[in-house]
């Protein structure tokens, strides 16, 4: 396969980003903490395609799962924190309005930071760091016998992943229809994430670059991501709203016209979604109707045997 990437160099890419920002987690980076965040992931989605031992696989996933839900509690505040940053206009919000929010806010990153030493410290990450080089080690080609067929075993695998996810996303746009429900289009957003990671994950494997499906899921990812934001921090408006005091109704009016807004924002974003929707689907429709590769190469020596 000409321009094709090996295991080996796949792990070795997202292991080097998840090793390099460590420093910047020590150092409470945010976009460090990000980069680590989406590195985990990365590394969560290719791993089990890799055709290692079932077991260890299955305790390092769920190691990086860890990372990956500990650290997003950190960076959903942050996001939060950067939005209203971007929201700090007075037709939106006040100075009062946005200090009032921003410290409570604020107040909560700062135990969720507490809790995130305390719970997934330096040393952990570094350890988890060094088994993963360990593992890295096995697949090159230069120290050991490449393994044609596992190559070969892990595009499948892959190919097989896509149909899965891409049926799993089907189905969550069929519930979620074409009204404007947050916790369905939550779901829609969650299975495009992963069916993203999958079709990356082929076309590395593939030595193709930004292929069209693939910029097709970014921006439907990005949309509904954006949503997904503004639904979160519209809940900790109203979360901070009902912790008021009775007597401070000019704040309370002044977060109703916050969270009327962001309410607005996130039906605009819907139009947009729906306006990606069908591309979406074509793409669904193609991934599970394309017979699985490792399928017909099976068929394929069938035929040769008979």
């Amino acid at each position: 396969m000409p321009g094709a990437t090996y295991r080996y160099e796949l792990l070795r890419k997202r292991l080097h980003v998840f090793t390099r920002m460590l420093h910047g987690v020590e150092r409470d980076d945010g976009r460090a903490l990000h980069r680590v965040r989406v590195a985990s992931r990365r590394l969560r989605e290719l791993l089990p395609v890799l055709q290692l031992d079932r077991d260890q696989t299955h305790k390092l996933v769920r190691r990086l799962r860890k990372v990956t839900d500990r650290l997003g509690r950190v960076r959903e505040l942050d996001v939060m924190l950067l939005l209203l940053a971007e929201l700090h206009h007075p037709r939106r919000l006040t100075e009062k309005g946005f200090r009032t929010v921003t410290a409570a806010i604020g107040e909560q990153r700062s135990r969720a930071r507490e809790h995130l030493m305390d719970k997934l410290p330096a040393a952990e990450l570094r350890r988890l760091a060094e088994k993963l080089g360990e593992l890295a080690r096995t697949l090159d080609p230069a120290q050991h016998a490449l393994g044609r067929q596992e190559e070969a075993a892990s595009r499948w695998a892959v190919d097989a992943r896509i149909a899965k996810r891409a049926e799993r996303l089907r189905s969550a746009m069929h519930e979620a229809g074409a009204v404007y429900l947050p916790d369905r289009l939550h779901a829609v957003r969650i299975a495009m994430k992963k069916l993203r990671y999958a079709v990356e994950l082929r076309d590395e494997f593939a030595g193709v670059r930004a292929a069209e499906d693939l910029r097709t899921l970014k921006r439907g990812q990005d949309v509904l991501g954006r949503m997904h934001d503004l639904q979160v921090l519209m809940n900790r408006a109203r979360h901070v709203q009902a912790r008021l005091a009775p007597a401070d109704a000019a704040m309370s009016d002044e977060l109703d016209q916050l969270i009327h807004t962001l309410e607005d924002d996130c039906r605009r974003l819907h139009g947009r979604y729906m306006r990606e929707r069908p591309a979406l689907t074509e793409i669904c429709a193609r991934a599970t109707a394309r017979p699985h590769a490792a399928a017909q190469r099976r068929n394929g020596r069938r035929q040769v045997a008979s």
